[in-house]
């Protein structure tokens, strides 16, 4: 991909809606993540889901093996 490529996009990206370009920059926040060395610090946002889906499993609330299955099913090659 070439560095005009890149330019077109976001410029044509500046007359999105403002939730799109959020959108947008937390991608690019998520591929710099990936792509530096730098240890990954989660945003106030994840680290509330990532202690809402501790509190569920420390109060035993899992998702029955039915309803997980039926997701896997989905994605499973036929």
């Amino acid at each position: 991909m070439s560095v005009s490529i890149l330019n077109d996009t976001l410029a044509r990206a500046s007359h999105w809606p403002l939730e799109a370009q959020a959108e947008l920059a937390a991608y690019a926040a998520e591929i710099q993540a990936g792509l530096s060395a730098d240890i990954y610090i989660p945003t106030a946002e994840e680290l509330a889901g990532i202690e809402r889906g501790l509190a569920d499993a420390d109060a035993g609330r899992f998702a029955p093996d039915d309803a997980v299955d039926k997701i896997f099913a989905r994605y499973r090659p036929v």
